[in-house]
């Protein structure tokens, strides 16, 4: 099947329902409902906003939790947009934890992909960013997502 890189969900007016998104994603919306039911067992929450900088609606993967002195904490795992029939997750990882995410239990696949990310300009992160049609990556994705909550 060929891919179609166009990212969808562009208009304001239409907010990023179960069926608008199972509508762009086609054969891959089955893979985003396995992808979504398992983020509640990693404690993550979707949030959709409309970005004006993108023209597009995106959604933060949130992470939250409450602090040792009972403040309201969150952090954002990951981001999320909808494309012609896959959905692309990036995670923003600080550049002074890459030495640590090759300690984790990843292929050799996703560690080359580690290894040749480029940090964004002056911030110091950099993204990992994952097509996703179907689960054959959610096992080292879901590995990134909890190295991600526990960096502070």
């Amino acid at each position: 099947m060929e891919i179609n890189k166009e990212q969808l969900l562009r208009d304001r007016d239409i907010h990023p329902t179960s069926d608008v998104i199972a509508k762009a994603l086609g054969e891959a919306n089955n893979a985003y409902i396995k992808f979504t039911d398992e983020l509640a067992s990693h404690n993550i929450q979707l949030e959709w906003n409309y970005y004006n900088d993108g023209k597009a609606w995106l959604a933060k993967g949130l992470y939250k939790w409450t602090g040792i002195r009972g403040g309201q904490n969150e952090t954002t795992v990951f981001w999320l947009s909808i494309w012609d029939g896959f959905f692309k997750m990036t995670i923003y990882v600080p550049e002074k934890a890459r030495a640590d995410i090759f300690n984790l239990p990843l292929d050799d696949e996703v560690k080359l992909m580690i290894a040749d990310s480029k940090q964004m300009g002056k911030l110091k992160y950099f993204p990992l960013i994952f097509d996703l049609c179907s689960d054959e990556m959610f096992e080292a994705v879901f590995v990134l997502v909890d190295f991600r909550k526990s960096i502070k």
